[in-house]
């Protein structure tokens, strides 16, 4: 039996396990605008020991695969927000090749309330 017309199509928004609903909701936003998209598919070294070991990573969001483009979310508190922007600064100051935008509460709130995603949980 086919699904018939009233049938919602799957969206890769969907198919994600994300760690915060907020980042579904940006999922959610991207594929209905059809960007392509990727979560957290990269993990980037950007703080060693005295021995040269991997002390911390910086694993953005999103990429935006059209756009060459890492993204953060950032809906937490100032202290976690602060600590966001340390890791993007690093990322930069290592690999300036790599394009990263945090995207901050205010950004994020705003575009939520426009395209009417308030009561998209996940």
């Amino acid at each position: 039996m086919s699904a018939g017309p009233l049938a919602t199509p799957l969206l890769k928004s969907d198919t994600v396990r994300f760690a915060h609903a907020s980042e579904r909701q940006f999922a959610r936003l991207l594929d209905f605008y059809q960007i392509g998209w990727e979560y957290e598919p990269t993990s980037f070294d950007i703080g060693w020991d005295r021995d040269g070991n991997v002390v911390q990573r910086f694993t953005p969001d999103f990429y935006l695969v059209e756009f060459d483009l890492y993204i953060e979310i950032t809906t937490l508190n100032q202290k976690l927000v602060t600590k966001k922007n340390r890791k993007v600064r690093r990322l930069r100051e290592r690999y300036p090749e790599i394009r990263c935008k945090v995207f901050y509460q205010r950004d994020y709130l705003s575009l939520v309330t426009k395209y009417g995603l308030e009561d998209a949980s996940g």
